[in-house]
């Protein structure tokens, strides 16, 4: 496997430089391979396996979509105690390509399969037959278009000739490049923790930059740790710390067809058992998964289509986590409170506007609202010492940090999200141009 620095940074990209991102090595269990299929006009990775030579462990969470990809219904099927593959395609949703697209997820697991056993027997004293249902797929890219099933199967043989049992950065940083669309940078994150005594790895890769909105993920994301834990306890883990990462993030209020994140336990370190996720053994586990989940979020949405800011807005003191919620996502959907964000204005006006329209009760003179570190309304009034040059310096700034104080209870809810720029509409009006 060749690398070359610029084929991990796209030239849109300004500023963004390899050593900014995490020392990714080598995570025991997990085997990666990158390849190009010929998907995009011009060459590059869009076709990635993750091959678990022992079985992983391994827990989903996908997009709430009433209408989903061929892949999604592929993997809600799937009842394997252990998966032996993960394949990734970019460029193709295969989303409402009917049973044509379902037929050839199973046309290229049996081949996938079927060469992958041919693997075991070579590599393994004990090998194992590998089940085209033991198999998932991530697919991404335009929804409606025809699976591209032979340039695919065609790519399968180099694709596992290419198979590195032994990671490092590089190549992190090639499966992470070869899973995106728009997106302008990589997105990887790790973190290291302990079960008992052993040392855990937990890795992490992502893609997404439009189509972002939670009710479940929002993007493409898989996670990967050589702990050993059950599928059931890996579930749990997931669905208690997507809430406040994935499922707070929105680039522009679209939720996509093939939403999936999903996280792989090879058992490859031989910590303390854990049966059930109230066990306080699995606690630092659990906040080093939110960890890396919330990372990977926010480079999603910082990351987000034509976006020159992060915005966070965090809605507190609220009568329920329900309020705080809706009230937090409908200043982050407003396309006012972004364009505004964008041209660096601070038009709190707007903010309000986004406030007023959420379906929670809002006590005017109880509400106060900041920009940074600047009060700009406070419990009903504009704030007596409001400085509309400091807000305007402190706008400037590619981070926009929103406090919204509701002073009816005590529970709260942060969202993240971009500005709206002109550059959004170009990528997308070219989108397929």
């Amino acid at each position: 496997m060749k690398f070359n620095i610029n084929n991990f940074i796209n030239i849109s990209s300004q500023g963004s430089k390899i050593v900014d991102f995490q020392d990714l090595d080598h995570v025991d269990g997990v085997s990666i391979s990158a390849v190009s299929a010929g998907l995009y006009k011009v060459k590059r990775d869009e076709l990635v396996l993750f091959y678990f030579r022992d079985g992983a462990n391994y827990a989903s969470v996908y997009t709430q979509s009433k209408l989903i990809s061929e892949n999604l219904k592929w993997n809600k099927n799937i009842k394997a105690k252990k998966i032996f593959a993960l394949l990734v395609n970019t460029r193709n949703a295969n989303s409402l390509t009917g049973s044509e697209g379902y037929n050839a997820l199973k046309n290229i697991s049996l081949d996938l399969s079927a060469k992958l056993t041919e693997i075991q027997k070579r590599d393994e004293g004990n090998p194992k037959i590998i089940s085209p249902k033991e198999i998932l797929f991530g697919c991404t890219g335009t929804i409606g278009e025809k699976f591209p099933l032979e340039k695919i199967k065609f790519s399968l043989p180099e694709l596992i000739k290419k198979i590195k049992y032994t990671q490092n950065k590089l190549i992190w940083m090639k499966a992470a490049m070869g899973i995106i669309t728009t997106d302008l940078k990589p997105k990887v994150a790790m973190a290291e923790t302990k079960i008992g005594s052993s040392k855990i790895k937990i890795y992490g890769i992502a893609k997404g930059s439009g189509m972002i909105y939670p009710n479940m993920a929002t993007t493409l994301c898989y996670l990967f740790t050589d702990a050993t834990l059950p599928s059931s306890v890996l579930r749990d883990i997931l669905k208690h710390n997507i809430k406040t990462t994935f499922n707070a993030i929105s680039c522009d209020g679209d939720t996509s067809t093939n939403d999936m994140v999903s996280i792989f336990s090879t058992s490859k370190v031989q910590n303390p058992e854990i049966k059930k996720f109230t066990d306080k053994r699995i606690l630092s586990f659990s906040n080093a998964v939110h960890q890396v989940l919330l990372n990977l979020a926010k480079q999603v949405v910082s990351d987000g289509e034509g976006a020159s800011k992060l915005i966070s807005i965090n809605c507190i003191n609220c009568k329920s986590e329900k309020d705080a919620k809706n009230i937090s996502f409908k200043v982050a959907n407003s396309l006012l409170v972004k364009t505004a964000i964008a041209g660096e204005d601070p038009n709190w006006g707007r903010i309000v506007m986004a406030i007023g329209n959420s379906d929670s009760k809002i006590a005017e003179k109880k509400l106060s609202i900041s920009i940074g570190p600047y009060k700009i309304f406070f419990k009903g009034s504009i704030f007596k010492n409001y400085d509309e040059k400091k807000v305007l310096e402190y706008m400037k700034g590619n981070l926009i940090e929103i406090e919204i104080d509701i002073g009816q209870g005590n529970k709260k809810f942060k969202v993240y999200t971009m500005d709206l720029t002109k550059k959004y509409i170009e990528i997308n009006a070219d989108y397929r141009t």
